[in-house]
């Protein structure tokens, strides 16, 4: 399929453009740009697309869909991914396909180190700040991923992995004491667009894709900062 795929859901900044190859369309070609995201994403994101269309010698009304990380993550990371999409949904009149960050994860994670497994069970974590992470559970069997938990916002403590899964995120710098699960089931990840590459087919045979106006990003925590009371009484308490 021809495909454009972004996140701009983390600290950093994924894009990625997959267009078939041959007229029979059995194998496709990737071109793909990861960056640091944060404040400079709202300037760079469009121009990386534009760049990675043009390599790819796509015009946008040949795309089959456009994928974007709708969250859970980073509100202004969101909002910047979401007005994208739309705007080059609406221009070229193609679907778009939200696709959950934290699936991001547990696909990247598969793909990098479990491959060759035909069951593998994840935890995908994304470090939420205000000492909170999210978290969703996922399991990959026969080829397809099922959501066996939705995403949720938890302190680290309150994080509970039975044996066998693996943690999957950006949360171990920073929360790694405090988690329950042994390092060896952990692994670094990010919600990359090249794994939404992978997951768009699949989330379009099943119906996901929406129109332009329906794409809209996934929060999972309503309150994203603390109050000046609520600061004061921390630094009280110290």
């Amino acid at each position: 399929m021809n495909l454009l795929a972004f996140d701009t859901s983390t600290e950093m900044m994924s894009v990625a453009v997959s267009r078939v190859l041959g007229d029979a369309g059995q194998t496709s070609e990737v071109w793909q740009h990861t960056a640091p995201g944060g404040a400079q994403t709202s300037a760079n994101l469009i121009p990386t697309i534009q760049r990675l269309m043009a390599q790819a010698g796509l015009q946008y009304g040949q795309l089959d869909a456009i994928a974007f990380g709708c969250g859970p993550g980073s509100f202004t990371g969101l909002r910047t991914a979401c007005a994208v999409a739309q705007g080059l949904a609406f221009g070229a009149e193609v679907k778009v396909v939200p696709v959950d960050t934290l699936l991001s994860v547990a696909e990247e994670a598969r793909a990098r180190h479990a491959a060759a497994l035909q069951n593998y069970q994840v935890v995908a974590l994304l470090d939420a700040r205000m000492d909170e992470i999210y978290a969703g559970s996922y399991v990959f069997k026969n080829g397809h991923w099922t959501q066996i938990r939705d995403s949720r916002l938890i302190h680290p403590e309150g994080l509970v992995c039975e044996p066998g899964w693996t943690l999957a995120g950006n949360v171990f710098t920073a929360y790694g004491a405090r988690l329950s699960a042994p390092a060896a089931q952990r692994v670094d990840a990010l919600p990359t667009a090249t794994a939404m590459l992978r997951l768009a087919p699949a989330l379009l045979a099943a119906g996901a894709a929406v129109r332009a106006d329906q794409a809209l990003p996934r929060y999972i925590r309503d309150k994203v900062a603390k109050t000046t009371l609520e600061r004061a009484a921390e630094k009280a308490a110290l």
